[in-house]
């Protein structure tokens, strides 16, 4: 019995590697290992445990940021900042990689959705890219690293799930996540400049007689245009917050409003959207939700069990043998490493709930574990067999691009991030910082 934890967790593994729903998988296992551990009476805990997590005012912020960012997608906003960036950019090697990496942060800080993101670039980009004569690796690495921006640059789904788990203010997430996000993006776009430095028929610029063509006066015309938009959302959205005037689920109902006057002045809006727009909604929602609660079960049973004491005596071990400091390394790993077969929301929901308390304990700062824990989910999303990005680019590139092309493009920026992890690692400042300056200590 005093193990029962490590086998529950154990038998959670092995179901969810095999394929079955995790939904179904954590409710399954929290009611199994629930009865054996504590009887009948534990039914009489879970509606409470499940009611706590449906009447959580924090979480509304999930189905509104969700809403702003359907509705981005379908507002044509993508588009004319991919086209306005390529004109931009498309006079030095890699402009067109670079304008993918500078919309993708943009977007990402619009809309906050990985797959709305690398769909629209994907359908957008990658054939303008192959077109160009870009390298197929580099073409479809680039719009599937610069797709997961949204995770890390607020407003943050994830950010916000995690804030709500480890009991840390959204707001002072949001706010911590803005540096660590423009680290990744300058990151990113570093590695194309080399790579079109080193290679520059893998990234070659677009003729300048293509480009004689636009003056610079309409060139900066369309500039603003493309720009304003997606400045407004993330100045009516983070601004609110940053400045004290709404809390991030307040802020999150301004960003749902915003989209929706942003795809009136694109005039792109009709009932028929708004209905398709919902119903997206609710679908991507109510599968949060539903994970949410098989989570909250787990958790349940999971500590009721002794569970986390079992952890917490695991991981003491290790700091008492090694240091703190290790830990941490072995920590960001392990999340590394389940990153390759678990989406972001079951890490989320079923790791961070153990391991972020201890590490709290240990004298780690909150906010900037927190950062680094979300960081390293973005990976999640990048790194082969199973990262989602690689999968929605794959449904909507041409047929001459074949998987091998897309996971042997997604590997060096793979590598980056881990590099940008490190530098987060190494300098706390970055995630910690802002927060101070603008909340204070």
């Amino acid at each position: 019995m005093e193990f029962l934890p490590a086998w529950m967790f154990l038998a959670l593994t092995i179901l969810l590697m095999a394929g079955f729903p995790v939904t179904f998988t954590l409710m399954g296992t929290a009611l199994c290992f629930g009865l054996i551990g504590f009887g009948w009476s534990f039914f009489d805990l879970l509606p409470l445990r499940i009611w706590g997590v449906m009447t959580n005012v924090t979480l509304i912020a999930v189905p509104l940021f969700v809403f702003m960012g359907v509705m981005l997608e379908r507002s044509g906003l993508a588009e004319e900042l991919l086209d306005t960036m390529g004109l931009l950019f498309g006079r030095v090697r890699g402009g067109l990689a670079i304008s993918v990496v500078v919309v993708g942060a943009l977007l990402g800080a619009s809309t906050g959705i990985v797959g709305a993101t690398v769909v629209t670039m994907g359908l957008l980009a990658v054939p303008t890219m192959l077109r160009r004569g870009y390298q197929k690796e580099l073409a479809t690495g680039t719009v599937s690293a610069s797709g997961t921006l949204g995770q890390i640059i607020p407003p943050s789904i994830v950010l916000v799930l995690i804030g709500d788990i480890v009991g840390v203010s959204v707001g002072d997430l949001f706010m911590g996540a803005v540096l660590p996000g423009l680290l990744l993006v300058g990151l990113f776009i570093a590695y194309i400049f080399i790579i079109a430095w080193l290679k520059p028929e893998w990234a070659p610029a677009i003729p300048r007689a293509e480009l004689a063509a636009i003056t610079g006066r309409e060139l900066l015309r369309r500039v603003g245009r493309a720009l304003f938009p997606p400045l407004f959302l993330m100045i009516a959205v983070l601004g609110s917050i940053f400045a004290g005037i709404a809390s991030p689920t307040e802020a999150a109902a301004v960003g749902a409003v915003g989209a929706i006057a942003l795809t009136v002045a694109n005039r792109k809006f009709s009932m028929a959207i708004l209905h398709e727009v919902m119903q997206t909604t609710l679908r991507l929602t109510c599968m949060v939700f539903i994970i949410l609660c098989g989570a909250a079960a787990f958790g349940l049973v999971f500590r009721g069990l002794g569970g986390d004491g079992l952890v917490r005596h695991f991981l003491g071990a290790l700091a008492h043998q090694y240091s703190h400091n290790m830990v941490l390394a072995i920590v960001m790993g392990l999340i590394f490493v389940i990153g390759f077969f678990l989406d972001f929301i079951e890490i989320t929901f079923i790791h961070v709930p153990v391991l972020a308390p201890i590490m709290i304990e240990f004298g780690f700062d909150p906010v900037w574990f927190c950062i680094l824990i979300a960081v390293n989910l973005q990976t999640s999303f990048m790194t082969p067999p199973f990262g989602f990005s690689l999968f929605y680019l794959k449904a909507v590139t041409p047929p001459e691009i074949a998987t091998g092309h897309i996971y042997r493009g997604i590997i060096p920026f793979v590598l980056v991030q881990v590099i940008g992890l490190i530098i987060v690692v190494l300098f706390p400042r970055l995630a910690t910082w802002l927060p101070k300056v603008v909340f204070g200590p």
